[in-house]
């Protein structure tokens, strides 16, 4: 319960009707979830406005609405007019729960490729310190023994605070969270008391949802920029668009490198040769933090997790390790004990030959990818590549063009393609035009394609020509999801000397894509 005028001093309104003085029980934007109390906050959406479902709303009990327009034919409900209601959501619901997040240490990471592998592997690290810890991002939310898988990269404000409270209520003292660009746009990330913030990579990716790259690099950089004065940035200063922020913000900043050797933290004899990293990290001058002072020194990382990708995460990890005072030997540890993400260049096959799943979700996510594999040691790549669906020609012609440039080095002369038909739901369709350029960009580079309709085929025919020493990569977004499943079952029919239990190990835990 709160008072509606408490809540309202939290944000600007421009115009009230029937202004009196209520105890709120809660609020929505979703007119089917009002309850008898509630404020009903209309949110104008890309497919839908909530200004068209005041009537719902009411008609379940909502006590006053905010909107945008003010909506005639309600003189007795108390309406209040704002610029913004998406902003409007996050402060009221900031408000609401009592600013939880100021409670709680909390880490924003945002980038193109790899949010989801990075916020595991901060939380990990800050686990491995015996930390109370939550985890909000792509696969789950989770805080303690409560888990609940998410549908968004970042939840809805209201949820998402909510969140924040729920952890705030179980002592959760830090808190890693991803931040995609839709939420800065839409201002699901409104309100929150972010302590570090980072941003590791841009790439082509959701050009279409925000009209241009530039518009994209906007949104992800507002995370930086916006950073308050006393809090932390992590810039990567291999990326231009990470490095271009360093006169940007007003946080304090924490830089690194993998590549040019520039930076507070470098990555220095890094080993890709079993697909698994090992290497040093030199931190070049003192970090302070708080009252403890880091000194320059060098110690060495081995990750469990395979990938070149892998490094560049890690290397944002340790730096929040490192900025929540987390000690070296505890950062060692945790990264070393984490095992990795579902789907973020996954090992779920290791055996005499190898099965990779990756989500090769854009140009810049399949360079990453194919950059290990060359540095890995084996004999042949199968490429099992599930075409991305829906996404548009500009996505899918990146995303061969980033196959045709890898091909040469990778010794790929063939790629089993499909668009799996019976796996993908409405939204994640190959189109024909989709379809078209893939294929018109392998035939002009001179690669053979075998094309499947269905994933468990195009899987099968990977399987039966795989060699010793052979890797296996099940490449793509939401049409690869059951990939590592349909592979690992296929098998255990071909290969019933294989324990069971130590086959499906790496589907114990998974979230998607399975049957």
């Amino acid at each position: 319960m709160a008072k509606l005028k408490e809540l309202l001093s939290s944000i600007e309104v421009l115009e009230a009707w029937n202004d009196v003085e209520l105890e709120v029980r809660g609020l929505a934007y979703n007119s089917r979830s009002v309850e008898e109390g509630d404020v009903f906050v209309c949110i104008k959406g890309f497919k839908t406005d909530g200004h068209m479902y005041v009537a719902e709303a009411v008609k379940n009990g909502a006590s006053a609405i905010v909107v945008e327009d003010y909506q005639p034919g309600w003189d007795s409900l108390p309406q209040y007019r704002v610029s913004d209601s998406r902003r409007a959501l996050a402060a009221l619901s900031d408000a609401y729960y009592n600013h939880p997040s100021q409670s709680m240490k909390t880490v924003g990471i945002t980038a193109t490729n790899g949010k989801t592998s990075t916020s595991f592997m901060a939380d990990a690290i800050l686990e491995e310190h015996k930390l109370k810890t939550g985890l909000i991002g792509t696969v789950v939310v989770k805080y303690g023994d409560y888990t609940e898988p998410t549908e968004l990269t970042t939840p809805e404000s209201l949820d998402l605070h909510r969140y924040f409270a729920q952890m705030r209520d179980n002592d959760v003292s830090h808190v890693t969270m991803e931040v995609s660009s839709s939420a800065l746009d839409l201002s699901r990330v409104g309100s929150v008391d972010f302590d570090i913030v980072s941003l590791n990579n841009i790439s082509r990716e959701h050009i279409d949802l925000h009209g241009s790259f530039e518009e994209y690099f906007n949104s992800k950089a507002s995370l930086i920029r916006n950073a308050e004065k006393g809090k932390w940035a992590i810039l990567n200063l291999d990326d231009p668009y990470s490095a271009s922020l360093v006169e940007e913000t007003e946080a304090n900043l924490l830089t690194f490198s993998v590549e040019t050797g520039d930076g507070d933290l470098i990555c220095k004899n890094l080993d890709l040769s079993t697909g698994r990293a090992k290497f040093t990290v030199e931190i070049r001058k003192p970090i302070i933090v708080e009252d403890e002072r880091i000194e320059p020194q060098e110690f060495t990382i081995e990750l469990s997790t395979p990938g070149y990708h892998s490094v560049y995460n890690s290397m944002v990890a340790i730096a929040v390790g490192l900025l929540n005072e987390v000690p070296i030997p505890t950062i060692q540890s945790g990264l070393k004990g984490f095992g990795g993400v579902e789907r973020r260049f996954e090992m779920v096959f290791e055996d005499e030959f190898k099965i990779l799943d990756d989500h090769f979700a854009n140009y810049g996510n399949i360079n990453v990818t194919l950059n290990t594999l060359q540095q890995m040691d084996y004999e042949n790549l199968k490429l099992v590549y599930a075409i991305r669906g829906s996404r548009g020609v500009t996505v899918n012609r990146e995303n061969a063009k980033a196959i045709v440039e890898w091909a040469p080095k990778l010794g790929l002369t063939e790629v089993i393609a499909t668009v799996s038909h019976s796996h993908v739901s409405e939204k994640d369709v190959v189109t024909e035009e989709e379809l078209r350029v893939f294929q018109e960009m392998m035939k002009e580079a001179g690669i053979h394609v075998d094309l499947y309709r269905e994933l468990d085929d195009a899987i099968h025919h990977a399987l039966s020509e795989v060699q010793e020493d052979d890797v296996v990569l099940l490449a793509g977004c939401q049409g690869m999801d059951p990939g590592a499943q349909i592979a690992l079952e296929q098998l255990n029919k071909t290969r019933p000397d294989i324990d069971e239990e130590k086959l499906f190990k790496p589907l114990k835990n998974r979230v998607a894509g399975i049957l």
